[in-house]
């Protein structure tokens, strides 16, 4: 059985399914924020030139629309989508139950550094520029309804 599968994964990686694969994401139906999934996927494809997103029965609509937003966003072109039949047990009732399964191979555009730089860079200018505002409105004075900060119209008073 390992010779078959040290085959079938010369010729296609992709076709090997095993726990040693460590750019793999199972999207899951446990409620998490599709964007987490979208993050998720942004720092494995830092880390390797594919990814390869995983769901069953549910969670399939979830991987396809991440899979869409990492494609739209110009970070990932898709190469492979793989589209199965799994059986698994209900242990509830005992038996096996089929569910649909999907696997979605993608893999980095050219210029997915500069994307990623160009967002960091951006969230960056951001969160300053917010920053400043806070700081800005945290150093505003009170003014009085003559439009005096306290420091002025005692200033006044004093002469």
């Amino acid at each position: 059985m390992e010779t078959v599968m040290a085959a079938v994964a010369i010729k296609d990686p992709a076709a090997v399914v095993g726990l040693q694969k460590r750019n793999r994401i199972q999207v899951s139906t446990n409620k998490k924020p599709v964007y987490f999934y979208v993050n998720l996927a942004k720092r494995f494809m830092q880390r390797h030139n594919e990814i390869e997103l995983s769901a069953l029965g549910m969670a399939i609509g979830t991987v396809v629309t991440v899979a869409e937003i990492l494609k739209n966003n110009g970070l990932a072109t898709q190469k492979k989508i793989i589209t199965s039949t799994v059986g698994t047990k209900d242990e509830a009732k005992g038996r096996l139950v089929r569910k649909a399964k999907i696997e979605i191979l993608l893999s980095k555009t050219q210029n997915f550094s500069d994307l990623i730089t160009a967002a960091k860079t951006e969230r960056s200018a951001n969160s300053n520029a917010t920053k400043a505002k806070v700081a800005n409105n945290a150093g505003e004075e009170a003014r009085d309804e003559d439009g005096r900060s306290e420091q002025e119209t005692e200033e006044i008073s004093d002469e």
